[in-house]
């Protein structure tokens, strides 16, 4: 069923909104030169463990099994592949939270090795995203790795979503071809889907970067994490450690993370009011 289809479930969305993100949707995959879809037959499941597993690795101990894909796709959750003519080369996977949140967890994101740069993970999240509105949902979340700058910066800058909790060794340890046993601390970032900042990210003219002030502080982050794990482990882990010590306290005393700066890392304000941009968490 397409993106439009849904329209009339979007739970007092404008249907203004809806079309506007999924033409938004349309043009970042045009420029991508991929054609995004969602997953739903057998064949297709298949096709996304191997890509996970060409990813990640792990191919005794996938990320995900081909059934519990299949239940996913079945009980209405988000599966959807970017393809480059007959190739699968990129994926996303959600769940849903609890009803009443109205929030999608968007659990997996990858594209296959070599094709990074293309914009094949922003055609994959506004997919996301027009698909998450014209059901009503208005926020997605997901976790990431505050060590690996160019994701950060992706998800903060590029989309617009902005951290909201510090999560230490989340998953636990996990030996595969990215995290290499490291400990697996993640930054919760929360995608308001109709924000200011979220619409503007999305239409291709992000709103102005904000500036620290004197109560602000950066965190700094390494420049490539992923390399640094090869060729000196030791070092990674230092990062580790030294990122979770300076981020981890900000954001329990109420911290925002408001922006990621490539050389600099990420911009901390002190604590600030709620607003549709940013939640409060426990």
């Amino acid at each position: 069923m397409s993106i439009e289809a849904h329209e009339g479930r979007s739970l007092g969305i404008e249907a203004s909104a809806v079309g506007l993100a999924a033409r938004d949707a349309a043009r970042w995959a045009a420029q991508a030169g991929v054609a995004v879809r969602e997953l739903r037959e057998l064949d297709e499941a298949h096709a996304v463990i191997a890509l996970l597993v060409e990813i990640w690795g792990r191919p005794e101990n996938p990320l995900i099994t081909v059934e519990f894909l299949r239940a996913l796709t079945k009980a209405g959750n988000y599966v959807a592949g970017a393809y480059d003519g007959d190739r699968l080369i990129g994926v996303c996977i959600g769940f849903h939270e609890e009803p009443a949140a109205r929030t999608l967890h968007s659990h997996i994101a990858g594209v296959a090795p070599g094709l990074a740069g293309r914009g094949i993970g922003m055609a994959l999240k506004l997919h996301q995203r027009a698909w998450a509105l014209a059901r009503g949902i208005v926020a997605v979340e997901w976790t990431f790795d505050p060590l690996v700058s160019r994701n950060a910066y992706f998800n903060i800058v590029k989309l617009g979503a902005l951290p909201v909790e510090y999560l230490p060794n989340f998953y636990g340890a996990m030996h595969d071809a990215i995290n290499g046993g490291d400990d697996t601390d993640r930054l919760l970032v929360r995608w308001e889907l109709l924000s200011p900042r979220v619409r503007a990210a999305c239409s291709g003219t992000p709103c102005e970067r904000p500036a620290g002030g004197p109560s602000s502080r950066r965190v700094a982050a390494p420049a490539d994490i992923e390399a640094l794990r090869v060729h000196d482990a030791a070092a990674a882990r230092g990062w580790r450690h030294r990122l979770r010590d300076e981020l981890e306290p900000l954001m329990a005393a109420g911290g925002r993370v408001v922006d990621f700066d490539r050389e600099h890392g990420y911009l901390v304000r002190p604590d600030l009011p709620d607003t549709d941009q940013i939640r409060r968490t426990p």
